[in-house]
């Protein structure tokens, strides 16, 4: 009997926005030396997550140039400041003109630095394991991202509006969605305070 090709999953990283509370552009701040753009599409490349894609909006421009190098595919969203969910759907949309035969796909931001490759490829065994709709992270009593979407939820991916993102979906999911234990994502890099409390001053 042929041996059947395991689902391809694809990645997106969402790195568009404009960074309010953090007052500068988030995804150009140092985290041990290295820009979080960049440490993040780094992860993404370094996973089983195949195709995947960059989605910037503010500064697209100077992203792309801390993007040199990596073999990561980049969406410009011009609609990035109408909310998340515009930019989830641009990734999306891509992702699908690369590849449309994607099985699932992982949204991961780019303000969690201690998420790593081998954390997504987790949710990547899982759902060849079980192939449930949806799987979402799990930590300090909440349920978010990085999550994987399978291709059940594509539809209604691409009909999301405004800011609320991945987290409607997860919600909507119901039954069908399961998480993983992921502490990793409990840090997020959202305020110049979340630097000093890891001793970073990026000056």
């Amino acid at each position: 009997m042929a041996e059947v090709d395991p689902p391809r999953v694809g990645g997106i990283l969402l790195a568009a926005g404009g960074s309010r509370r953090m007052g500068r552009a988030k995804q150009l701040v140092t985290f041990e030396g290295t820009t979080l753009i960049r440490r993040s599409a780094e992860v993404l490349e370094a996973s089983q997550c195949d195709p995947c894609t960059v989605v910037l909006g503010a500064l697209a421009e100077r992203c792309k140039e801390e993007l040199a190098g990596i073999e990561i595919n980049i969406c410009i969203n011009d609609h990035w400041e109408s909310g998340m969910s515009s930019s989830i759907k641009a990734g999306l949309t891509q992702l699908l003109q690369i590849d449309p035969q994607i099985e699932g796909v992982i949204i991961t931001l780019g303000d969690q630095p201690h998420i790593t490759a081998a954390i997504l490829d987790n949710f990547i065994a899982e759902y060849r394991r079980i192939r449930p709709a949806v799987i979402a992270s799990e930590y300090n009593n909440v349920i978010g991202v990085p999550a994987l979407f399978s291709s059940l939820m594509f539809d209604s991916i691409l009909k999301l509006e405004g800011d609320r993102g991945a987290s409607r979906l997860i919600r909507a999911a119901g039954d069908q969605a399961v998480t993983l234990n992921v502490p990793e994502a409990a840090f997020d890099i959202d305020s110049p305070a979340d630097l000093v409390s890891v001793g970073e001053t990026n000056t």
